[in-house]
């Protein structure tokens, strides 16, 4: 899996990622959309912090009258660059939106940036006790400052990577000026976008403002948060200047694109424990929720011999680090326990998982079950498992034994490409074309029937074929699985079949290419040699 890694420990805002994506290998060009909707210009330079050579990126204002600043700045002066979150005029959220909406951008990179404008306007309305729609952009609103989150975005999607994770990210100290005041590092906003964000922050290490809210909402919506930087193959790597200059230390950031080797994901944990002997079963069956409410991610109760031979439990609970303290308050004021131990684990190795709808068809009825799908880093699948309660409801239904539902579900998601990468659709060449330019492609099968019909590579041939279909000019559309998941169904048919069906419209930026579907001499469809 193509991996971008920050490296947090100075922090970032948002030129600095900006100089560190372009550092790393993306496209200069690619900001060329942001140049052509606003009055800025990108200032790429490389320079030197503290021995380390780094790109810095200044974003300058082409129509002054516009804001009556320039945030061109000097490097030695000690200023640091995050002008671009102090100056400008006031607007809306929705202005800043529909800013955002009319610019030449990929949709994916449209959706991005609206995304992290959305984070950052939650926690400025939530800090300023307001709404969302009355929230006014000061320190965010100016044209720089749009350029800053839109420039990262493109340059993301110029990278083409599949995933962005931070080591725990720096937000020094002392106090910031902000337009309503001065306020202690970090500011509120970035407080509040860390509470909604997978990643953590620190104090540190010097006593200047680090992180900044721009940064904080690009870094909350695209990263994953690790405790030190994942096994990567490394294929390129590169630093983003920040603005102060220190003696001892590098003010920069680094980013590393790499391959990630595969295997589990890392996750930090600590592991409660205690032993009672006196608590009554109910209780402790009851532990489960009400420690899982309190943060805890697994609890288990094991009967243990006491002193004088007792009868008792060991209770064991695996938390987050950061959720200790409350996770064992929670588990005293339950079990009325006088102590809880901790044992610092560590870390503990997990799977990806994602969740798929399967149905199964009984009776001519078809019933809903819920199927986990487990995956490493690469996504590589090791496990599908369906979810016992679901198959216990539809057994109960149904009057089957439940792991004979469950091997169905199971066997549903499988053949019928839960764990395929891509999907396919027969289309004729001439429906595509008619398509293909829009948003959403559909088939008349969606009105008739209430699905779209998709096959596996596996399959299309044997049931194009079947069915007897002569398309003209046929295609094969390639799905990407993963960005109709949540519309697709994994659906048992007569027989023992299965087959995957969108119960939606396709999104055609969804369809990664349009291959020919061709017959061989014989007259039998050929899959295409990229399927095979």
């Amino acid at each position: 899996m193509r991996t971008l890694a920050f490296d947090g420990r100075m922090g970032a805002s948002g030129d600095i990622l900006l100089g560190a994506l372009l550092a790393t290998g993306a496209d200069r060009d690619a900001l060329a959309p942001v140049e052509d909707a606003l009055p800025v210009e990108y200032r790429v330079t490389r320079t030197m912090r503290a021995g380390i050579g780094a790109t810095s990126v200044d974003v300058l204002l082409t129509d002054e009258s516009n804001t009556g600043h320039s945030h061109a700045h000097d490097e030695d002066d000690g200023s640091h660059d995050h002008t671009a979150e102090g100056h400008g005029p006031s607007r809306s959220y929705d202005e800043v939106r529909e800013i955002v909406a009319e610019m030449s951008l990929p949709d994916g990179v449209r959706a991005d940036a609206l995304a992290v404008f959305e984070l950052l306007g939650e926690a400025e309305a939530a800090v300023h006790d307001t709404t969302l729609a009355e929230m006014h952009f000061h320190e965010v609103g100016a044209d720089d400052a749009i350029a800053d989150i839109v420039g990262v975005c493109l340059l993301l999607d110029d990278l083409d990577v599949e995933r962005v994770v931070t080591t725990p990210l720096s937000a020094g100290g002392g106090t910031v000026a902000m337009s309503h005041g001065t306020y202690p590092v970090p500011g509120p906003a970035v407080v509040e976008l860390a509470g909604q964000a997978d990643w953590s922050i620190q104090g540190g290490p010097v006593d200047v403002e680090l992180l900044t809210p721009t940064a904080a909402a690009i870094l909350a919506h695209v990263a994953e948060g690790v405790d030190a930087l994942p096994e990567l193959r490394v294929r390129s790597s590169g630093y983003g200047a920040g603005g102060y200059t220190f003696e001892d230390r590098p003010n920069v950031l680094r980013a590393i694109v790499g391959d990630g080797a595969g295997g589990l994901r890392r996750d930090a944990i600590t592991v409660l424990e205690t032993n009672v002997d006196d608590v009554a079963p109910e209780v402790l069956g009851g532990l489960q929720e009400t420690l899982h409410d309190a943060g805890a991610r697994d609890v288990s109760v094991l009967p243990a011999t006491m002193k004088k031979s007792r009868p008792g439990h060991l209770v064991k609970v695996i938390c987050k680090p950061e959720d200790s303290q409350q996770v064992a308050r929670r588990l005293a004021e339950e079990t009325g326990t006088l102590g809880v131990r901790e044992h610092g684990a560590g870390h503990r190795w997990i799977a990806d998982r994602r969740v798929v709808t399967t149905t199964l068809l009984e009776d001519g009825e078809r019933h809903e079950i819920r199927v986990k799908v487990g995956t490493d880093a690469d996504e590589t699948v090791f496990d599908v498992s369906a979810e016992f309660d679901d198959a216990l409801a539809v057994a109960d239904r149904i009057d089957l034994p439940v792991r004979t539902v469950a091997r169905r579900a199971e066997n549903a998601a499988s053949e019928a490409g839960a764990t395929d990468e891509v999907l396919v659709h027969v289309v004729e060449g001439e429906r595509w074309e008619e398509f293909e330019d829009t948003d959403y492609y559909t088939h008349p099968s969606l009105d008739e029937q209430g699905f779209v019909h998709l096959s596996t590579a596996e399959t299309v041939v044997s049931v194009t074929q079947y069915n007897d279909t002569d398309p003209a000019d046929p295609r094969l559309l390639v799905v990407d699985r993963a960005a109709v998941e949540s519309d697709l169904k994994f659906e048992e048919m007569p027989g023992g079949t299965a087959y995957p069906h969108l119960y939606a419209e396709l999104p055609t930026d969804a369809v990664r290419t349009a291959l020919p579907f061709e017959r061989d001499e014989a007259g039998r469809f050929v899959l295409p040699d990229e399927l095979t």
